[in-house]
C-alpha cells in the first residue's frame, strides 16, 4: 500500500510540482485547492502518468473550518502533509484593501496550524510521518511593504522549527521550505515587482531541494546559494538594521 501525501494549493505552481514529484516517488495523493477544474486536471494527469490514486478536495483555506472540513473527507491516514497553499499582499499597509491581510493570515498561518494539528495524531499513531511547511526567505527578516506576508512566513519558520524539536524522536520529520522568488503564479496575484529583481528559480528545482532536505531530515531549506547565505547571515544582524536595509530593497514595489 502506497503512503498518502496531502498537498494544499495543489492546482498550480509549487503545489502541483510537489504532487508530481511525490507521485513519482510512489505516493498516493490528496490534492486540496479552491479550483475544482484545475485540481481535476492535475489529478487526471498524475493518475495517467504515475498510476497512483488521487483524491481531490475542493476547499477554500481561508474558511475558519477549512481544516476540519478537509479531515472529514479523508479516506485514510496521511503520511506526508505539505502545507503549500498561500498568497501575499504588497504595498503600503494602510492601502491594502481591508480584509486581504486577514484572509492571507487565514490561509498562510491559521489553516496551516489547524491542518497540522488535525493530521499529526494519525502520524504519531502510525509511528512515522512528515510535515513540509512552505515558508519564504521573507520569513528571515521584517519586510516593509510586505509586512503581513513576511510576519506570517516568520511564524511558519518558527512553528516548523519548534515542532521539529517536539517530534524528532517520535517518528515525524518537520521541514520548513523557504524559497526565494520562484517562477509561479504567485507574483501575478501580488505584483511582478514583488520579485524585487531577483532571478526566479523553477518550481521543479525548489520542490526537489525541499524533498531532498526532507530525506536528509533538515530543519529548513532555502534553495539557492544566495538564499541560503541570506537565511544564515541575516538573522545575526541587528533587527532594526535589517528592517532598514530591507525597506531600501522592498520600496521598489511601490513604483507605479
Amino acid at each position: 500500500m502506497n503512503p498518502t501525501a496531502l498537498v494544499t494549493g495543489a492546482s498550480a505552481g509549487l503545489g502541483a510540482e510537489f504532487a508530481t514529484q511525490l507521485a513519482r516517488r510512489g505516493h498516493d495523493l490528496v490534492l486540496v485547492a479552491r479550483s475544482a477544474d484545475r485540481l481535476d486536471a492535475v489529478a487526471d494527469r498524475l493518475r495517467h502518468e504515475h498510476g497512483v490514486e488521487v483524491d481531490v478536495v475542493v476547499q477554500n483555506l481561508s474558511a475558519p473550518d477549512a481544516a476540519d472540513s478537509i479531515a472529514a473527507r479523508l479516506r485514510g491516514p496521511v503520511h506526508t502533509l505539505v502545507n503549500n497553499a498561500g498568497f501575499g499582499t504588497a504595498g503600503r499597509f494602510e492601502e491594502i484593501p481591508d480584509g486581504h491581510d486577514r484572509e492571507q493570515l487565514m490561509v498562510n498561518v491559521v489553516s496551516l496550524v489547524a491542518l497540522t494539528r488535525a493530521l499529526v495524531p494519525g502520524m504519531l499513531e502510525a509511528g512515522s510521518g512528515a510535515v513540509v511547511n512552505v515558508g519564504s526567505t521573507a520569513g528571515f527578516q521584517p519586510s516593509p511593504y510586505f509586512a503581513t506576508y513576511s510576519a506570517g512566513k516568520a511564524f511558519v519558520l518558527d512553528f516548523s522549527l519548534a515542532l521539529r524539536r517536539e517530534y524528532r524522536d517520535r517518528g515525524i520529520k518537520v521541514l520548513a521550505l523557504c524559497p526565494g522568488p520562484t517562477g509561479t503564479s504567485f507574483f501575478e496575484r501580488v505584483t511582478p515587482r514583488a520579485a524585487l529583481g531577483g532571478r526566479l528559480m523553477s518550481a521543479e528545482t525548489v520542490v526537489r531541494a525541499g524533498l531532498d532536505g526532507l530525506d536528509r531530515d533538515r530543519a529548513y531549506v532555502a534553495p539557492g546559494l544566495r538564499n541560503a547565505l541570506n537565511a544564515h547571515l541575516v538573522p545575526r544582524r541587528p533587527r532594526t538594521l535589517v528592517a532598514a536595509i530591507a525597506e531600501r530593497v522592498t520600496r521598489s514595489v511601490l513604483q507605479a
